[in-house]
Parts: structure tokens; C-alpha cells; sequence
């Protein structure tokens, strides 16, 4: 968590940084009742109380209707093809990379963006990375390897985390000594969000005199990751895995699944991010 020297920081901006840090603290929240999953069902069981209050009337009738097309409406997001097709439409579209590309473009470093840890593995008596901060950090690891560029991971606790939880880049860490992969260069524990990603991993970065990264993350999370790390001073080269894409068969790809709703959140919860930044 970032401490604020409040002697140097006149008491009216002391008082503002409290209140963002009250704010921001809400945001897990506020994203999980905006996304579908929940938004949705909120509306329809609102939907379905109305109708079942006013009966056989006109405003019955008008609040099933709604309530159908709201069910609908959370078919289509649970569906693989209407989120790959948000994912083309919404958001950005960016390219994937070879550890050729990085060298070509003299990129200095290897920074992973953290993306959730399990903080009670059972099977690791201990914590661990969740599966999608896992593939960016391997991901990470494959650009280092073959580029021979040191490599950053930045994560602290998340807003939606517990205080005596390890930090992400300290679970990263250990994720690495029990593949037996050489460890961090540098690690970034103090961050909350993406924001914070960025001004303290260019903060640590630049006291090694680096500049040119290649920012390994989710494609769908690059768009507003580049964004922040820009704004923070540094040269981005993006390095984008986890595409939304889909191998099944296109008639499967229109049937409700948990992976369609999850990447439809994802996607959505990015355009805002976008929208709002």
C-alpha cells in the first residue's frame, strides 16, 4: 500500500488521497454489480418480482417481456462467439509477438502484469498465482529465455484483498523456485490496480536506467495496460497472450458456457475502463 508523508502534503490534498483510497477501495464491488453475471440477474429477479406484483395487468405483461429479453440478453453474453466478436468490436485490437520482435526493437526488459493470486492452495500449503496470472508469468518466462532480457512482474494486493495475503510479485517469485526457473529481476509488491502498475514498476525500472519494456498481459487487458505504462513515462512494446478465441465448432460456440460469460465481462469491463481513463 502506498503511505502518504502527510507533513509534506498540505491537510485539504491529505484529505482528498483518503477519500480516492475510501473510493477506489469500493471498486471491486462496483465492477462485480455493473458486469453481466450480476447486473443480469439482478434485473431479472427485479423484473420478475414486478410481474409477479402487479399480475395479469399491462405492466405484468411489460415486465416478463423485459424479463425475457434480459434473459436473452444474458444467453448471448454467456455465448463464445459474442465475445469474441466484442473483443473485435469494443476493444483495440493488438498483435502478438516473437522474441525476434523485442530484440529488433532493443526492448530492455520483460514487465508481467499481475492478474490474481490463490491465496490458500491446498495443494501448495501455501499460496499460489491464479491460473491466468500463471500463463502471462510462463509467457513471461518464454520471452526471457529466448531473449536473454530481464524480467519484472508487478502485483501487491489487490483492492478485493486481504492484508496479511502475500504480495502477487512475492507469490510470482515462489511460482518461479518451485519450476526452478531463475528468478525476478525486479519486483513491484506495492501496486493495488493497473495505475499503480505502472507509476511504481517505472518508478523501480528507471533506477536501472530502463525505458523500453515489452508488457506481457492478457490481449484484452493490453489496450488500458498500455495506456497507463505510457502515461507513466515508459517506451511499450505490447507482448499480448490470452487472445479470446475459441476452438470449438461455430454452431457450439452459440450455447451459454461459464468461459463465454467470463471473457463477455472481461471485455466489458475493460471498454469501461478504457471509457473512464
Amino acid at each position: 500500500m502506498i503511505v502518504y508523508a502527510k507533513a509534506q502534503i498540505p491537510a485539504t490534498l491529505v484529505g482528498k488521497l483518503n477519500l480516492m483510497d475510501t473510493l477506489l477501495a469500493l471498486k471491486p464491488i462496483l465492477t462485480t454489480l455493473v458486469l453481466p453475471a450480476c447486473s443480469a440477474l439482478l434485473a431479472l429477479f427485479a423484473l420478475l418480482v414486478w410481474a409477479w406484483r402487479c399480475g395479469a395487468c399491462v405492466q405484468g405483461r411489460v415486465a416478463i417481456a423485459l424479463a425475457g429479453m434480459t434473459t436473452l440478453l444474458l444467453w448471448l453474453l454467456s455465448c463464445q462467439a459474442v465475445a469474441i466478436w466484442l473483443s473485435l468490436h469494443l476493444l483495440p485490437q493488438v498483435s502478438p509477438v516473437s522474441p525476434d520482435d523485442l530484440k529488433r526493437q532493443n526492448v530492455q526488459a520483460i514487465v508481467v502484469l499481475g492478474g490474481g493470486v490463490e491465496n490458500d492452495a491446498v495443494e501448495y500449503n501455501g499460496p499460489t498465482l491464479s491460473p491466468d496470472a500463471m500463463s502471462r508469468l510462463l509467457y513471461g518466462v518464454h520471452l526471457s529465455r529466448s531473449t536473454q532480457l530481464p524480467m519484472a512482474y508487478t502485483g501487491g494486493i489487490g483492492w478485493a484483498g486481504q492484508n496479511n495475503q502475500s504480495s502477487e510479485a512475492e507469490v510470482a517469485a515462489l511460482a518461479l523456485t518451485r519450476l526452478g526457473v531463475p528468478p525476478l529481476r525486479w519486483q513491484e509488491t506495492q501496486s493495488r490496480d493497473t495505475r499503480e502498475n505502472a507509476l511504481l514498476t517505472a518508478a523501480l525500472l528507471k533506477g536501472d536506467h530502463v525505458t523500453h519494456i515489452a508488457l506481457v498481459t492478457h490481449a484484452w487487458h493490453m489496450p488500458r495496460s498500455v495506456r497507463q505504462f505510457e502515461a507513466a513515462g515508459l517506451q511499450v512494446t505490447p507482448a499480448p497472450m490470452g487472445f479470446v478465441r475459441s476452438d470449438l465448432s461455430t454452431w457450439l460456440q452459440w450455447l451459454p458456457s461459464g468461459k463465454g460469460l467470463r471473457d463477455s465481462g472481461w471485455i466489458i469491463r475493460e471498454w469501461l475502463g478504457l471509457l473512464l481513463t
